[in-house]
């Protein structure tokens, strides 16, 4: 095992203890499942999902179903906790039809992506290696579990207020974030599918007024989710609304945009016209651009 490996082997018990961490706090109140919580069985079931699913891909060294398999996931999880959960009220209904259509619309989109390139460059450096795969793969359960923590408590919760200001507020978010998203992944996909556009980067659409509008539609419907989750959490299970924080962190300072940002600069660092777009265009939040750069 290189350094490297060791390296990464020392991040699964911190990610394992934050994990644990949120499934105790989320389950306090909540309904059992014979001696098991709910919200901890539903946290359990995200990392045993990544974990089964990381045995084939491991055995055929690939990562083409990693993001289907995490978007699959929330839905599973999310059908767990509705179905063994107190009777639905409407917030938990919403909640769960908000996180199943952001699931499978993500997921299926990430899916042809990559069945359309291939692979995924992101494993380029670790499918070939067990430690730094499985470290991957764990990372995921950690992901949707803190990432769906908010509607999962609500959805389980014994408290069960209806509709309000929350929950409209929440879902106007949710909308325009979903909207967002949606809309940037569609015109960059098409923008790639172009052959005069190949080796060229998106500086049009919804990509001239953010450089990454579509994880800043993501921020946005992860924090709807969690206004909507509110009104029926209480006691420790306010902690899992830590999920928009934990959405935005790992975007803007982790894998997300850190990763894209390093990799446009070395693809396209050396023109000008890419050094302008960096220049006027804002990294997250969207801003119109000027008339003169539209």
């Amino acid at each position: 095992m290189n350094e490297s490996e060791k390296r990464r082997l020392l991040v699964l018990p911190i990610a394992l203890a934050l994990w644990a961490g949120l499934a105790v706090a989320g389950a306090r109140g909540g309904p059992r499942v014979g001696p098991t919580p709910l919200f901890v069985l539903c946290v359990d079931l995200a990392m045993v999902i990544q974990w089964i699913a990381f045995v084939p891909a491991w055995l055929a060294r690939t990562e083409r179903f990693f993001d289907l398999t995490g978007s699959v996931t929330y839905i599973v999880c999310t059908a767990v906790a509705v179905l063994l959960g107190p009777p639905l009220g409407a917030r938990s209904t919403l909640l769960a039809v908000l996180v199943a259509l952001w699931a499978a619309r993500l997921g299926s989109f990430l899916f042809r992506r990559i069945l359309a390139a291939g692979a995924d460059r992101r494993f380029d450096e670790i499918r070939g290696s067990f430690v730094r795969f499985f470290v991957a793969w764990t990372l995921q359960g950690v992901w949707v579990s803190y990432t769906a923590g908010a509607a999962w408590a609500a959805i389980v919760s014994t408290r069960s207020p209806g509709l309000d200001l929350f929950a409209w507020v929440g879902l106007a978010l949710w909308t325009v974030g979903f909207g967002v998203e949606a809309l940037a992944d569609r015109q960059k996909s098409v923008f790639r599918s172009r052959p005069e556009n190949d080796g060229r980067f998106i500086s049009s659409g919804l990509w001239a007024w953010s450089r990454h509008p579509n994880y800043f539609g993501e921020i946005l419907l992860w924090t709807g989710v969690a206004i909507i989750a509110i009104p029926a959490l209480q006691g420790w299970q306010y902690v899992t609304l830590i999920s928009p924080v934990f959405v935005t962190l790992l975007l803007t300072k982790v894998s997300g945009i850190p990763m894209l940002e390093e990799r446009a600069d070395a693809t396209w660092g050396g023109d000008p016209e890419y050094r302008a777009y960096k220049a006027r265009t804002p990294v997250l939040v969207p801003r119109p651009p000027s008339p003169r750069s539209a």
